[in-house]
C-alpha cells in the first residue's frame, strides 16, 4: 500500500498567560492510500488538535509546532506557505467537523455550500458546479436533493447536516478525509448510517479515512488500525484486531471496558469507568502520562517515560508491563470474556 501522510515526532504547544500547555508530544504515526485509521483517546489526549495540525487549522498563534514533520505526498505541511495550504485544504485534505452546525454557515444555502469548494479549486461555472453538486447530495443519500439544494442548514436535521458535510468535505474528491468525531451528537441509528456511508463513500473515491474519536465502539467495524493517545502521547498502537483482542497498554483496557457490551453483564450493573483526570499539559509527568490512574503503576512508571515496546507483527505500547523483567500482568478483558462468574462468553 502507498503511503500518502507521514508524522514524525510531532510537538504542539499552546502558548497561554500560564506558560505552554504541551498538547501533542512526540507522536509519530503513517497513513496509507485507501484505509481507514483511527485514532481515540478520551477528551484532552491531543487527538483534535492532531487533526487539525494535518491541515495547520489550529490558530497560530496562540499554537506553536515545536517539532517534527508532518509529510504529505512528501512534502512537508509544517513548512509550506498559507497560499499552499489553502490549496491543499478542500481539494487535497478535507475535513468533517464536530458540530455540524456551528460548522455549516447559517446565511448560506447548503447547495452554495457544496459550491463553493468546487468554484475554488476546480475553476468550473456554476452550472457545472451545481450539477456536480446536487450528484452529491445523492451520493450522500440526502432525499428530494434538488429541493434541499436550495434549503438552510436549519432546515436539515442533525443527521442531514452531517452529511452535507461529508458532502462538502467529498465534493472535490481529496486524498484524505479526516472525520473528527463525526457521529456525536447523533443517536445510535443515525451513527450507524453516517459510519457506514463513510465506508460507502470511500470504497468509491478511494479516499484515506482519520476517524477521531473518544469511542472505542464506533471504531470496531469502521477502521483497520488504531491509535491510542493519553496525555498528548501515542501509548498504543496496532490493527483494530489487535487493540480489541490483545491489547497491552492498561489505558486501553480501561478505555474497552467502559464500552457497554451485552455480552459481559456485571453483577453490581454498573458499568466501568476510570477513575481520576487526566495529566495537567501545563507541566506534564517526567514518566507515563497515565501511572497516577494507573492499578498496575510501577515506581518506573513515574520517573522515566516508557518506549514504544513491540507486543504484535503492527502493535506497540508504550508501557513498562511489557518490559521483559516487569511483573506478568493478565488483560482484564480477556479475563472477563473467559469468565462464565461474571457472565462473560464461556
Amino acid at each position: 500500500m502507498k503511503k500518502i501522510l507521514e508524522v514524525k515526532n510531532l510537538e504542539v504547544v499552546f502558548d497561554t498567560y500560564a506558560g505552554e500547555v504541551q498538547a501533542v508530544r512526540d507522536i509519530s504515526f503513517d497513513l496509507y492510500e485507501g484505509e481507514t485509521l483511527a485514532i481515540v483517546g478520551e477528551s484532552g489526549s491531543g487527538k483534535s488538535v492532531t487533526a487539525k495540525s494535518l491541515m495547520r487549522l489550529n490558530p497560530e498563534p496562540p499554537v506553536k509546532y515545536k517539532g517534527g514533520q508532518i509529510l504529505f505526498n512528501g512534502k512537508d505541511i509544517l513548512n509550506t506557505s498559507e497560499k499552499e495550504m489553502q490549496k491543499i485544504r478542500g481539494s487535497q485534505i478535507g475535513m468533517i467537523f464536530q458540530d455540524p452546525m456551528t460548522s455549516l454557515n447559517p446565511t448560506m444555502t447548503v447547495g452554495k455550500q457544496i459550491m463553493e469548494g468546487l468554484k475554488r479549486h476546480q475553476k468550473i461555472d456554476g452550472a457545472t458546479a451545481k450539477e456536480k453538486a446536487l450528484e452529491m447530495l445523492k451520493l450522500v443519500q440526502i432525499p428530494n436533493p434538488e429541493q434541499r439544494f436550495n434549503e438552510y442548514p436549519h432546515q436539515f436535521s442533525g443527521g442531514m447536516r452531517q452529511r452535507a458535510m461529508i458532502a462538502i468535505a467529498l465534493v472535490c474528491n481529496p486524498q484524505i478525509l479526516i472525520a473528527d468525531e463525526p457521529t456525536t451528537a447523533l443517536d445510535v441509528t443515525i451513527q450507524a448510517q453516517i459510519l457506514d456511508l463513510m465506508r460507502d463513500l470511500q470504497k468509491k473515491i478511494n479516499t484515506s479515512i482519520i476517524l477521531i474519536t473518544h469511542d472505542l465502539g464506533v471504531v470496531a467495524h469502521s477502521a483497520q488500525r488504531i491509535i491510542v493517545m493519553y496525555g498528548g502521547k501515542i501509548v498504543e498502537s496496532g490493527t483494530t484486531d489487535e487493540i480489541f483482542y490483545h491489547s497491552k497498554h492498561p489505558y486501553t483496557w480501561g478505555l474497552l471496558k467502559s464500552v457497554p457490551r451485552l455480552d459481559l453483564r456485571k453483577e453490581n450493573g454498573k458499568l466501568d469507568s476510570i477513575e481520576g483526570t487526566p495529566p495537567d499539559l501545563l507541566a506534564p509527568p517526567k514518566g507515563c502520562p497515565f501511572a497516577d490512574r494507573c492499578e498496575h503503576a510501577m515506581e518506573i512508571c513515574r520517573k522515566q517515560m516508557p518506549p514504544q515496546f513491540k507486543t504484535g507483527e503492527n502493535q506497540y505500547s508504550a508501557c513498562w508491563l511489557n518490559h521483559e523483567l516487569a511483573p506478568k500482568v493478565e488483560n482484564p478483558t480477556e479475563i472477563a470474556k473467559k469468565s462464565p462468574a461474571q457472565g462473560g462468553v464461556k
